[in-house]
């Protein structure tokens, strides 16, 4: 891509995750996992921004966001 160019990215909220795992179930490039089995992070060099992860949480805490690709 070229410079300047946006893409979407998952970024979880850490303050309300729950740690269910519904959204590493879903994501297709096993890009976020749990940590300590408290939160779930997104690794954003393997997130392509697909948007299942998001669409799966039950709590909805997982938002794309645009970022600078």
């Amino acid at each position: 891509m070229k410079p300047g160019k946006k893409r979407r990215k998952a970024l979880v909220d850490s303050s309300a995750c729950v740690a269910c795992g519904c959204c590493v179930k879903v994501c297709p490039l096993q890009a976020i996992e749990i940590l300590r089995g408290i939160t779930a992070r997104v690794n954003p060099d393997k997130c392509v921004g697909c948007g299942k992860c998001a669409a799966e949480c039950p709590a909805s805490v997982i938002r794309l966001q645009e970022v600078e690709a």
